[in-house]
């Protein structure tokens, strides 16, 4: 991808963003050909509305649909982060709704210490846990039928993120019986059980962590990253009240105005 055609799909993301209106994609699809252009785009676009101008990203999400796939990761804009119960007037052009468990890092994270970790060791470096709903949204028009790296591009689709309350994270907990409950508006609650793609949440710690400090950054004690939805992808309309509840964990509320 040449510098031009870059910021041009740089461009048209900032501008959707900023007009509040998805793009069609049509005109990206021959520059970002590659995760590592995907990652430039991100980085481009949190670079032009000046996200982490003044500290590194603390909240990213992570994840992937199994452990054979490569996980994926984005920094996550800190205007979108909100505290449970929240809610939201944003102008959502979709309101899909991930069910997912946040993790807390206990101590600073460089390159140096990442490159070393498993899931064992990574499992040591965090001190908490949350339930957390991720609103899924597109600054594409296609939305999630855009291809796979513009989605990543444009953040994998992430809308903005609602953080429970935070509970101490157990590196032994039994994922595979972990029930999860999701309801949306008055339709009835939906019931996952054991349902994380990957089979565990930590899964996706070493990875997300080299990924995060791959160019020089230090991650804070104290950074957050969501891993991964437990019911797929669900929707829900203007006015609907969201609730993602773990038994014995906890829960996450988002109100959408109507």
């Amino acid at each position: 991808m040449t510098a031009s055609a870059l910021q041009s799909t740089i461009e048209a993301l900032v501008q959707a963003r900023l007009q509040q209106r998805p793009v069609d994609h049509a005109p990206a699809l021959q520059h970002v050909t590659s995760e590592a252009l995907a990652y430039a785009v991100q980085r481009g676009v949190a670079d032009r509305l000046q996200w982490f101008k003044q500290h590194t990203a603390r909240h990213w999400k992570s994840g992937g649909p199994s452990r054979e796939a490569v996980p994926t990761h984005a920094p996550l804009p800190p205007d979108g982060i909100w505290r449970s119960p929240a809610s939201s007037t944003w102008p959502f052009a979709m309101r899909g709704i991930e069910a997912e468990i946040a993790l807390r890092l206990a101590v600073d994270v460089d390159a140096e210490r990442a490159a070393r970790l498993d899931r064992d060791s990574a499992c040591r470096l965090v001190d908490a846990m949350t339930v957390s709903i991720e609103v899924v949204d597109s600054r594409w028009v296609q939305g999630l039928e855009a291809p796979a790296l513009l989605k990543l591009a444009d953040l994998q689709s992430h809308g903005a993120l609602v953080l429970g309350d935070w509970l101490p994270f157990d590196a032994a907990h039994d994922w595979s019986t972990q029930v999860c409950r999701v309801n949306i508006g008055d339709a009835p609650a939906q019931v996952f059980r054991g349902a994380h793609s990957m089979g565990d949440p930590a899964y996706v710690l070493s990875a997300w962590l080299r990924h995060a400090t791959r160019d020089g950054q230090v991650l804070p004690a104290g950074s957050v990253v969501t891993t991964g939805t437990w019911c797929g992808i669900l929707h829900a309309q203007a006015g609907d009240t969201v609730v993602a509840s773990f038994d014995d964990i906890g829960e996450a509320r988002v109100a959408f105005a109507a």
